[in-house]
């Protein structure tokens, strides 16, 4: 969580131009929810600081190199009464990766609604961390040791995205328990920015489950496309968090995943919509 605490602290280089450090240990292509979270921790620092971020829209252009930093430009498209808008570029070797536009909004007195949260699953406590789960499966274990780590994530029953080829049942939903696998600090703008980072984590996978199907040999490669997020409510992301996702379509080698956020009494947090490209991978050797 430390390391993930210091890839979110930017360094301003200038006025709206900021530098993120790479994530230590990554893969040579930067996690998307790395840039994402750069991107919103970099708006969040022009806005004035009674405005919390209520949405953001991101597209992912081009693959970022771990290796190297990234390089934030926020351009301040408008502040108004109640809402700033903001648009980060992210830049690498003088080319975009990745651009977001986010808005800010002071919050108001309003209408009051929300769905509930699905209920009947097993606590988090209950359900072992997923390197535990695929103790059984050495080789899907290694899929997962390559994979950003900082978030605790527990899949609430019927298996993952990470389970052995064959062996995932095919279900609608998807029900992820995850928080920080530490203690965050108080800033919001930290909370949600940690937010942002997990929600890429597992969401495409809500589009494998509807067809049983994993990720790696045997399944499927994915890659985001474009990423939305609409927060609705003030929380803490070092509490349990449920995701419940589910994907309503999937065509032309792109599959659309919708998830939402709920905290451990079942209150609407956050809401996020993707849409990502999958591609079947090789049978691994030895399967006929």
């Amino acid at each position: 969580m430390d390391s993930l605490l210091g890839v979110l602290d930017l360094e301003e280089i200038d006025k709206g131009l900021f530098r993120g450090p790479r994530a230590e240990g990554a893969h040579q292509r930067v996690f998307g929810g790395q840039v994402a979270g750069q991107a919103l921790v970099a708006a969040g620092r022009t806005v004035p600081a009674d405005r919390r971020v209520h949405s953001l829209h991101g597209y992912f252009v081009r693959p970022g190199d771990s290796t190297k930093p990234i390089v934030y430009q926020v351009e301040n498209i408008r502040d108004g009464r109640s809402f700033s808008v903001r648009r980060t570029v992210a830049l690498q070797n003088g080319q975009t990766i990745f651009f977001m536009s986010a808005s800010f909004h002071t919050g108001e007195r309003g209408l009051e609604h929300a769905d509930p949260a699905p209920d009947g699953l097993a606590r988090p406590e209950d359900i072992p961390p997923l390197s535990e789960q695929l103790k059984a499966h050495p080789d899907r274990l290694g899929i997962w040791a390559r994979v950003p780590r900082p978030i605790d994530v527990r899949y609430a029953g019927g298996g993952s995205g990470f389970s052995a080829s064959g062996e995932r049942p095919a279900q609608e939903r998807q029900r992820v328990w995850m928080k920080a696998d530490g203690r965050l600090p108080d800033d919001p703008l930290i909370h949600v920015c940690v937010l942002t980072y997990a929600s890429d984590l597992t969401l495409l996978d809500s589009v494998l489950s509807r067809h049983g199907e994993v990720w790696g040999p045997g399944g499927y490669l994915g890659t985001s496309l474009d990423h939305a997020l609409w927060f609705h409510r003030p929380f803490r992301f070092d509490d349990w968090i449920l995701y419940d996702s589910m994907s309503p379509t999937a065509a032309d080698g792109r599959g659309l995943a919708q998830g939402r956020f709920f905290d451990a009494h079942g209150v609407h947090l956050a809401s996020a919509t993707q849409e990502g490209l999958l591609r079947q991978t090789p049978e691994p050797p030895g399967v006929p």
